[in-house]
């Protein structure tokens, strides 16, 4: 384990204890009725462990394209529609300009064959897909005006989620780093996705600093939509078959892990016994060396404070990791 991780787990361990009145709460186990101290067992397991990081964001374009027509006129076709997928260069719509738009309306009144053969004569001006991507907004119809400052299509090349990581959790965030996506409005549904980008420039709002980091789905699902909603968990580390233990049960010293463990001594005393600790999740954390499967750990029950008998035993020890932008 890393020394910055292994800093990290002393200092919320040191934090539990000051809160606590200064003392080490191993030292100073929970008590009974009889004053005999009292632990609750439990028992290393095997199971896979991920620690992962949640952030919200909001799914927009990468790059947002608005297609304008060159000049004012009416629209007179349209082929394309909203969430269609298109190719560079491919026809959206054709359009005519005011003088077009003036001579077939002319024509037109003139009878069938006059309006054919004007349109045949004065070609209808295309519009086409600047790049490839998905048409994200259609502004118009057939048969209707527009001007020059008109947006009549909007184009998306590929939509993202712009997600919002506190500035304590940014320097776990790599590039090309997995994560989950899960949509508010499916939040059955889980994408899979990467870390695509990572802003440089910092966010504050109400003296919290965040950073903006685009997250890319490696399949845009039909169903996500520009502007929903999306959690999105970035995986930092993962292991299989890891033996663990209750995260409560770890104490610390001098930068060393320990816990407590059977059998008892004649005083009904577990033995303490040094531990090496890998990942956590903040509920549980991996055991490296130092304990088996086999091996009954004990965990320290305080006694509650204004309780004269120790009922209502509380642990003393909350979970490990907590973070302000979701836990871990």
């Amino acid at each position: 384990m890393s020394k910055k991780y292994t800093g990290k787990i002393l200092i919320i361990l040191a934090a539990i204890a000051l809160a606590g009145g200064g003392a080490w709460w191993w030292r100073v186990p929970g008590a009974d009725k009889n004053g005999a101290s009292t632990y609750q067992e439990t028992k290393p397991q095997r199971n896979r462990i991920e620690v992962s990081i949640l952030s919200t964001g909001i799914v927009q374009p990468e790059n947002r394209v608005e297609i304008k027509p060159p000049i004012a006129g009416r629209v007179e076709e349209v082929m394309a529609k909203e969430g269609q997928a298109v190719k560079r260069g491919q026809l959206l719509a054709r359009m005519s300009s005011t003088e077009r738009a003036a001579l077939l309306d002319a024509a037109l009144a003139k009878g069938a064959a006059e309006l054919t053969h004007w349109q045949e004569l004065y070609k209808a001006t295309p519009v086409l897909a600047p790049v490839d991507g998905t048409i994200i907004l259609r502004n118009v119809e057939a048969g209707q005006s527009f001007t020059s400052q008109d947006a009549i299509f909007v184009m998306s090349d590929r939509l993202t989620i712009k997600a919002q990581v506190d500035e304590t959790d940014i320097a776990q965030i790599k590039l090309k780093q997995k994560a989950r996506i899960v949509l508010d409005a499916y939040p059955k549904d889980t994408v899979m996705a990467h870390v695509d980008q990572i802003a440089y420039d910092a966010k504050t709002v109400n003296n919290v600093t965040t950073y903006i980091v685009d997250v890319l789905p490696d399949r845009t699902p039909p169903t996500m939509r520009s502007g929903m909603t999306a959690n999105v968990t970035f995986s930092i580390a993962a292991k299989d078959d890891a033996l663990l233990i209750s995260s409560e049960a770890i104490k610390a010293e001098d930068g060393k892990f320990f816990v407590f463990v059977g059998p008892l001594d004649a005083q009904a005393k577990p033995q303490r016994r040094a531990i090496t600790v890998g990942i956590s999740d903040g509920k549980r954390t991996e055991i490296v060396a130092g304990l088996i499967e086999q091996d009954t750990v004990y965990i320290p029950q305080a006694k509650k404070q204004g309780s004269r008998n120790g009922g209502g035993q509380t642990n003393p020890l909350s979970p490990m990791g907590a973070r302000r932008s979701g836990g871990r």
